[in-house]
């Protein structure tokens, strides 16, 4: 029995439970039914397990990761192999959410089989159970049509697209004009015509936002666009105040986990130099007597702290 099966379902907040596994038919039906999906990025297996156990619906293992894990500056330097290696560790620790890979940049902006095979590899060997894709062009569409028809589910990204940060100048409010807005209505509907399924609305004004979600018969899934998605995600390092070069206006931080760990280094340092910590009675391990006699040792004692 895999390790999926053997979980239990999760409450939810209205007293109902969520299933083993959710899966893109299960979104679907939120949708029907009004429930908001609950979904944060995700890129080690402690958190993934942590976020999973929860009830967070969706993680996105996303290309995010390149600022808040790898240092970069924007997403676009993050690659295939590095994300496959973030992908399986987050895969490892979900039981229950489904599981989203990001594709980066460049792995589906060539060749259209090399785009499958790396869609693949990320179902294969990453273990996750969708990808997603930035963007709405004819080719991204007929891309989401064979992934589809090949077996990968696909999250669409529209908005914001940061893969293609140069091009719109930077992290930039989307969808302002009324030329924009009824684009990216367009384009919302033609990746949901090409299969996907569900749609992530990044930086979108309110209004637009609420129009394509209802417009729409698939999910939305927010991130500065409003309360009028069927979803909301956010970065997880930005959720919980882990990642301090700058905070987006959308993010609400649920946590200061910045503040509560330079403390706990801080006490932890302090510990150490005062030979507060170890403990050698509760966090050490002593000889039995017999065998120190022999040695010829005695019991342990702290020296005197240091006074420099």
């Amino acid at each position: 029995m895999s390790k999926h099966n053997a979980v239990a379902p999760l409450p939810n907040t209205d007293g109902h439970h969520t299933p083993k596994v959710t899966t893109i038919h299960h979104l679907q039906q939120y949708k029907t039914q009004g429930r908001r999906l609950v979904c944060l990025t995700a890129y080690d297996y402690t958190t993934a397990q942590l976020l999973d156990s929860a009830g967070v619906d969706l993680l996105l293992v996303g290309d995010s990761l390149a600022m808040t894990v790898l240092g970069h500056e924007n997403t676009l330097s993050v690659t295939v192999e590095e994300m496959l290696h973030h992908v399986k560790a987050v895969s490892r620790g979900t039981r229950h959410a489904l599981v989203v890979a990001d594709m980066p940049f460049m792995s589906y902006h060539g060749s259209e089989d090399q785009a499958v095979i790396n869609a693949g590899r990320f179902i294969q060997e990453g273990r996750a159970h969708a990808v997603k894709l930035e963007g709405a062009s004819p080719r991204i569409q007929h891309l989401i049509e064979r992934l589809v028809v090949t077996g990968i589910p696909v999250l669409g990204h529209l908005g914001l697209t940061p893969q293609a940060i140069h091009t719109v100048g930077g992290f930039k409010l989307q969808a302002k004009t009324t030329a924009n807005a009824e684009q990216l209505m367009q384009d919302a509907l033609a990746l949901e015509a090409a299969g996907a399924f569900a749609l992530v609305l990044e930086m979108v004004p309110t209004e637009v936002a609420a129009w394509i979600s209802t417009t729409l018969k698939i999910p939305t899934i927010g991130i500065g666009a409003g309360p009028g998605c069927d979803g909301q995600i956010l970065v997880v390092d930005d959720f919980l105040g882990r990642f301090q070069e700058f905070q987006p206006r959308f993010v609400r931080r649920y946590a200061a986990m910045a503040e509560l760990t330079k403390a706990a280094v801080t006490q932890y340092r302090e510990d150490i130099q005062e030979q507060h910590f170890p403990n050698p009675t509760t966090e050490a391990f002593a000889l039995s007597p017999e065998v120190a006699d022999a040695l010829g040792l005695l019991p342990y004692q702290s020296a005197p702290a240091s006074s420099g």
